[in-house]
């Protein structure tokens, strides 16, 4: 089934803007130290509830073209000849997001957001290492050397986890009081990509940006809550949504110049209406990831699933949850073919949080065909840690 439509770029959208860095934003004079917290390990994970355990009516999956109306999924996480979920992790999160694989660590890193903190799970050893931070974590990049680029409400940084040091890249080119960044990933030639969540939610206010190491350039804007940052195989096809307006974009990439044109619909969703019943949507698009066959997974916010859609916006499959809000997928494990999920439970009511006690989590399941690796940060050319 068709989700989305092509339509031309969109008109009066502000030029682009360059914030150049502050010469002084040395990482002599702009350290903060954050102490890291003592490891702890992952307690076992409960069992995973079996598909003959799942009502009918709540494992069947939706004949393709009624996107919106989706049943509601309680407990259970395997519908009748679907992929097993299970968790990954056993304390929650507010709002988990930005899951990260690491290939040299082998190991899982991930934001919560309002609990600002950034967590790392071994999952050879189960350990689970977690660092606390003065304001929000959102989302996570790697440098090769071992160091993070985190996107944060107070500006870009890159922080050391064996020492617990970061220091500013970076500083908010917006006001802090009413906009924060939300998404970042790196694309194919380590450029920085980060949007930004307007927390007064209208007008849209939102923004696109790139650090390309320089400075951060705004590179799009006219949306509300950004995310979806994701690239085909051959970098050629960036992608992007607006969570609020539940429409993901795709542009015509550069991979050389990181340049985009041709910004159009890739896929489009009902929007949620006042008073609307959960078991009648179908969520809106949350973050996302590409597989090496250059199909995009995104997970649907309050709509209980994954969807797989093809590079050309069909539909593939569908992967009930068994949580209503989850919030990213990312490829990890030695072979990239274990799909982490994070979610959230910040501000769910107290019936949802009894019936889906794994909200908060972060998931997983094994899936076919391999996600793409992780895309290094390039290397900086006027601040380091060295």
């Amino acid at each position: 089934m068709r989700v989305g439509h092509h339509f031309g770029h969109p008109p009066d959208l502000t030029p682009e803007t360059t914030i150049e860095m502050t010469p002084d934003l040395t990482p002599e004079a702009t350290p903060e130290i954050v102490p890291a917290l003592t490891p702890t390990t992952t307690s076992a994970m409960p069992p995973a509830v079996k598909s003959a355990d799942t009502p009918a009516a709540n494992s069947a999956v939706n004949p393709a073209g009624d996107l919106a109306a989706y049943p509601a999924f309680g407990p259970a996480v395997s519908p009748a000849g679907g992929p097993a979920v299970t968790p990954a992790t056993a304390e929650p999160s507010l709002l988990g997001e930005s899951p990260m694989w690491h290939p040299h660590a082998q190991a899982l890193y991930w934001c919560d957001i309002p609990g600002r903190r950034l967590n790392r799970l071994t999952p050879a050893t189960g350990e689970l290492q977690s660092w606390g931070f003065p304001c929000e974590p959102a989302s996570i990049a790697p440098f090769e050397d071992g160091a993070l680029l985190l996107a944060m409400r107070d500006g870009l940084w890159r922080f050391d986890p064996a020492t617990g040091e970061r220091a500013l890249l970076a500083p908010p080119p917006y006001n802090p009081a009413t906009e924060r960044f939300n998404d970042g990933k790196c694309d194919p030639a380590g450029r920085f990509w980060v949007g930004t969540i307007y927390e007064p939610r209208d007008p849209a206010l939102a923004a696109l940006y790139c650090f390309d190491s320089q400075a951060l350039h705004r590179r799009e804007d006219g949306i509300t809550v950004s995310n979806g940052l994701a690239w085909s195989p051959d970098g050629k096809t960036q992608y992007w949504s607006d969570t609020k307006a539940h429409t993901i974009y795709a542009f015509d990439a550069d991979p050389q110049s990181g340049a985009l044109a041709n910004r159009r619909v890739f896929a489009r969703f009902p929007v949620k209406q006042s008073g609307q019943d959960l078991s009648t949507y179908g969520g809106r698009p949350d973050g996302a990831a590409v597989d090496s066959e250059g199909c995009y997974w995104v997970a649907m916010f309050e709509g209980q699933r994954l969807l797989r859609l093809s590079p050309s916006g069909e539909l593939l499959r569908e992967v009930p949850l068994p949580v209503r809000c989850p919030t990213m997928p990312c490829f990890g494990g030695p072979d990239l073919k274990t799909l982490y999920i994070t979610t959230a439970r910040e501000n769910r009511p107290q019936a949802e949080l009894d019936a889906q006690p794994w909200a908060g989590r972060v998931l997983e399941l094994r899936v076919e065909v391999p996600g793409l690796p992780v895309a290094w940060v390039a290397p900086l050319a006027r601040y380091s840690l060295d």
